[in-house]
């Protein structure tokens, strides 16, 4: 868990006469949403079901080991600088971002080994190793990459879609783009080599998306990494968690733990405020919903007949992949593992048709290893390592019954990298928990369990996802994975930088009302 002090239950003052502003939770789109409601002259008041903020960035504190349960990895510090700064406050000062080289070592089911990283004669070399035929397309596609980049990301991240001619105005940059393609596909037409194909194809799977499906406008991944280079939070993503929660309490904003939102209160269509699940009721002259947006619509806006995102709509749309996470601290430390492992099984796109097509828990499995010791010892006792180990599984409609596969499924992956990349590792665990696609459901009110949201395929991303403001109900505005423009800790962090745009200012509301 997160320090006492993030725990807390912060109350502005009685007199704060400001317009009010309700987050439904603290993930990192909604506790970036406060700060920039706070610096917009709005008193902010943040409810999170679990017992510490964070939400999908939760931290877990055992045995003297400290593990992020979520994202780990920063590839825009530039957003988190910006919320500093609107609190006159400096990032640096409260967090230190450390660089990570290699960004992700890839090893093969073969034993082959890629180190990803922003070194651009490393990167020709390693190609060259595989593939010398491929140096120069992997040239072209850096470019390509670039380009979509500079729509995709600068021009487009952070832009509402409000209506379908806001879609229709940019659909002959998409077609020269070639964003119908897939992002597999888009790699293809640069690299012939399989192997590398799939070191430049994997990203869309850090925000819950098959690279054989994901359109290529994810592809710009690549080269943000390049850009701004893979970073890690000091003390682990809870630091910024932590830090996040201190600009907030600044701006005189409350932050209220353990206080689950059940309701989203409504009047003639308009949000008024929330009912929490103990009974309470709090009024609010905007709501944000941090919450997974299928989960918002289904099940925070019972009285509400929903003209667009109807039940029918919510269950027939394509959802993410969900993750199986196993957290697990050694006795020893694993000097040879990177910060960041992919560790591939001996099928590709196989595995991801059994994980998001045929929605079946394969006996096979690829997986990431995060070794946070790495780069910062002070997430472990002395001379221990700490780990999670992640494996993309199919959401909940795959029907995998948890409480019975959960531990046949670790023992399993335990074996693997027992066998592999962590020789010994059975007699080396002295401290263990797991996440479920069940937890994601039941513990963090992710729809069917997906980790992700909506899976970001092109008829489910930009216009066609739900709107930063709400369709459906006035003064109700929507943030994080399940919005424009997506998953990620870039893409949740610019869901809260569009309301900007969106929300008016506390004078003009006060004036209207």
């Amino acid at each position: 868990m997160l320090d006492p002090a993030s725990r807390m239950v912060a109350t502005p003052s009685r007199t704060d006469r400001r317009p009010h502003a309700v987050v439904v939770g603290s993930g990192f789109g909604g506790l970036a949403a406060a700060v920039r409601l706070g610096a917009k002259g709005y008193r902010v008041s943040v409810f999170e079901q679990l017992d510490a903020p964070g939400g999908r960035a939760y931290v877990h504190r055992q045995d003297g080991f400290t593990f992020d349960a979520g994202p780990t990895i920063i590839t825009a510090p530039f957003l988190f600088e910006e919320l500093w700064r609107l609190c006159g406050r400096r990032l640096a000062d409260d967090v230190v971002l450390r660089p990570v080289s290699p960004f992700y070592r890839i090893r093969f089911d073969d034993g082959a080994v890629f180190d990803c990283s922003d070194d651009a004669d490393a990167m020709r070399e390693q190609i060259r190793r595989f593939s010398p035929c491929d140096v120069e397309g992997y040239e072209r596609f850096l470019r390509a990459s670039e380009a979509i980049f500079k729509v995709g990301f600068e021009e487009l991240g952070d832009v509402p879609f409000e209506s379908w001619s806001d879609m229709a105005r940019i659909v002959p940059v998409m077609l020269k783009l070639k964003s119908y393609r897939t992002v597999y596909d888009f790699v293809s037409r640069f690299i012939g080599d399989e192997r590398l194909r799939v070191v430049f194809s994997f990203h869309p799977l850090l925000i819950g998306g098959n690279p054989f499906s994901t359109t290529s406008i994810y592809c710009l991944i690549a080269f943000l990494e390049r850009r701004w280079g893979v970073h890690f939070a000091m003390g682990g993503t809870g630091k910024l968690v932590h830090g996040l929660v201190d600009l907030i309490k600044g701006q005189g904003g409350a932050i209220r733990c353990g206080a689950e939102v059940a309701e989203i209160l409504t009047r003639k269509r308009c949000a008024t405020g929330v009912r929490l699940a103990s009974g309470e009721t709090v009024d609010a002259d905007v709501v944000v919903s941090n919450a997974d947006s299928a989960w918002t619509y289904r099940h925070l806006l019972p009285g509400i007949e929903r003209r667009r995102w109807t039940d029918r709509r919510i269950d027939r749309a394509r959802y993410s992949m969900s993750l199986f996470v196993w957290y697990f601290g050694t006795r020893r430390r694993y000097e040879d593992v990177a910060h960041h492992t992919i560790l591939l099984g001996p099928r590709y796109r196989g595995l991801l048709d059994d994980i998001f097509e045929r929605k079946l828990l394969a006996d096979d499995f690829s997986l990431y290893l995060h070794r946070p010791t790495a780069t910062d010892q002070s997430l472990a006792p002395d001379g221990c390592d700490a780990f999670y180990v992640l494996s993309p599984v199919p959401h909940l409609q795959s029907g995998t019954d948890w409480s019975r596969q959960a531990e046949p499924y670790r023992r399993r992956i335990e074996q693997a990298l027992s066998d592999g990349i962590l020789p010994g590792l059975r007699d080396q665990v002295v401290t263990s928990r797991i996440l479920t696609p069940q937890e994601f459901q039941d513990c963090l009110s992710s729809y069917r369990g997906a980790a992700f949201g909506l899976e970001p395929i092109l008829t489910q991303s930009a216009w066609f996802r739900p709107h930063n403001r709400s369709e459906e109900v006035d003064r109700l505005y929507l943030v994080g994975a399940g919005t424009h423009p997506g998953a990620g800790l870039p893409g949740v962090l610019s869901s809260a930088r569009v309301l900007d745009e969106l929300v008016p200012d506390p004078q003009t509301l006060r004036a209207s009302q």
